[in-house]
């Protein structure tokens, strides 16, 4: 069966907290849903807010292949001719073919929310669907709060479907608004529902109950052949389904069709890219297209998944756009730290005496403190050196960090710094907003002159976690440090009990990291040149 896929990111999943699109935003996002293939993009609600009414005259100036384009709008309001309602006027306004009309089908609603009585919501929705469908609308109905209206006042609910459908509805939506409700209710119900409505039906589920995705995939179980939901579940409250999950369970795991597998490895990229545009930071733990979804820390796992990746991996990474990793720890055993070495390219498959050692220093700092599952820059730079493959760029002679604070005055943050390289000397110093930034300048003054590549280089995160809180303000500090070239991103690491050395530690990793970049970038250029 062919599904169909309509997402709501761009309206539900912006009354997510802590989210605002801007226009910019929300035009970006459309075109990245489009070359993804999303069949239905729902732009916003143009009657709501300036801002979505705007979005449906720009929208227009893109060239879109895939995606069609959907207003979304309540029904009329009660004794309100669909003519002189203002809320469907701006529907018009919008210009798009496809319209998505909620209205209630609980009489909670109808009585507390709307305050009306139960025959004037069936006329507010018949009327609404008949207006739009005879100036040439095609109509999805969004049934909201179905399925509680359904198990508290199954007779009025089923009447708001009949009405809507034989209003002219093109396709009715089964809405779990409070996202109350468990996937065997919603499985039963939606069977219900389709023996008796002759009707196109969808579903849309909220995260309230952690069932969002599972409701999804029961209701398409169930008959329905539309699913709405938002990328990486953003929505109120708990959230919207994710369509990140639904789509490849669905795709995947129950043979359906609805997006082409050679789309389908986009989809990690999609993620992060609406992660960015909400200025978000990702979960690293979401199934699928998350960071953790096919990493691997357990030294028996990794031993495991090196002879066949199938023994831990539910699906092969690449088929979502994602990949394997290994993590190192002192969980990790020697599987774990040959997968990283062939990762760094570096051959130490047949000796174990180096693999041994490895693990050895690896687990005694750690025990210390170190971190290197996000800090493998710091990790290859250790391999290397355990191996005598480490090449030193620099010697520290000495620094110096000055922090002065005056009444009134912002603190002004001072490194002084002496290095050298080769036979040569650098003393040199500069300011900071922070005695971490000042050395951080100064450090990287020194070296430009001697490595001017590292001017391409910035630090884009820098993490503090104090490890006993009991010392109080001496206990011991890891700070991690993340760096990139704007074409690769790594992270180091530095444990002390003197925030300024720990971060020390992981700067000069970082910039030893750069180097040795650069300097494998130099080998393999050499080498291609002595092949020609």
């Amino acid at each position: 069966m062919r599904l169909e896929f309509y997402d709501t990111t761009l309206r539900d999943g912006a009354q997510s907290e802590d989210i605002s699109f801007s226009l910019n935003d929300k035009l970006r996002i459309t075109e990245k849903l489009d070359e993804f293939g999303m069949h239905y993009i729902e732009g916003g609600w143009p009657g709501s807010n300036p801002k979505d009414l705007h979005y449906f005259k720009e929208v227009k100036r893109l060239n879109l292949k895939n995606s069609k384009i959907v207003a979304f709008s309540s029904t009329i309001r009660p004794h309100i001719r669909p003519e002189d309602d203002e809320t469907l006027r701006a529907v018009f306004e919008a210009e798009t073919e496809y319209v998505t009309i909620v209205g209630k089908s609980w009489d909670l609603h109808v009585r507390d929310a709307l305050k009306v009585k139960l025959e004037t919501n069936l006329k507010m929705i018949e009327k609404t669907i008949e207006y739009l469908k005879k100036h040439g609308k095609t109509v999805f109905f969004d049934a909201e709060h179905f399925f509680d209206g359904y198990k508290k006042n199954r007779p009025y609910a089923m009447e708001i479907l009949k009405v809507a459908h034989n209003a002219g509805a093109d396709l009715i939506v089964l809405c779990d608004t409070n996202g109350g409700s468990m996937p065997y209710e919603v499985y039963d119900i939606v069977k219900q529902v389709g023996s008796e409505i002759k009707s196109r039906l969808g579903i849309h589920t909220h995260n309230d109950t952690e069932n969002a995705v599972a409701n999804s995939l029961m209701a398409v179980k169930a008959g329905c052949i539309h699913i709405q939901g938002t990328i990486n579940g953003y929505g109120e409250r708990c959230g919207n389904a994710n369509l990140c999950s639904i789509i490849p369970n669905l795709i995947l795991k129950m043979g359906y069709d609805g997006i082409s597998k050679d789309r389908l490895v986009h989809l990690r990229e999609l993620s992060l890219y609406v992660d960015e545009m909400a200025n978000l930071i990702p979960d690293k733990h979401r199934p699928y297209v998350g960071d953790s979804a096919f990493a691997h820390k357990g030294g028996i796992h990794v031993s495991a998944i090196r002879r066949n990746p199938e023994t831990y991996e539910h699906i092969e990474p690449h088929l979502v756009g994602n990949r394997q990793r290994v993590l190192i720890s002192d969980l990790s055993g020697e599987s774990s730290i040959l997968y990283k070495a062939q990762e760094f390219n570096i051959d130490i498959e047949k000796d174990k005496k180096a693999s041994k050692e490895i693990i050895k220093k690896v687990k005694e700092l750690e025990m210390l403190g170190y971190q290197f599952e996000g800090a493998e820059g710091s990790l290859e730079l250790l391999i290397k050196k355990t191996l005598g493959l480490h090449k030193k760029y620099f010697d520290l002679i000495g620094f110096r960090v000055i922090v002065e604070k005056k009444e009134k005055n912002h603190p002004v943050s001072e490194a002084t710094i002496m290095v050298k390289v080769g036979d040569k000397i650098e003393h040199t110093a500069a300011t900071g907003t922070g005695p971490v930034n000042a050395l951080d300048n100064a450090l990287r003054k020194a070296l430009y002159k001697f490595y001017p590549v590292l001017k391409n280089m910035d630090l884009v995160d820098y993490k503090v976690r104090v490890l006993s809180t009991k010392d109080g303000t001496r206990a011991v500090t890891r700070v991690l440090i993340e760096n990139s070239d704007g074409e690769k991103n790594w992270g180091t690491v530095g444990v002390s009990e003197n925030i300024i050395e720990a971060s020390w530690q992981a700067l000069v990793d970082g910039i030893d990291y750069k180097l040795l970049i650069e300097e494998n970038k130099e080998t393999r250029k050499m080498e291609g040149e002595r092949e020609h």
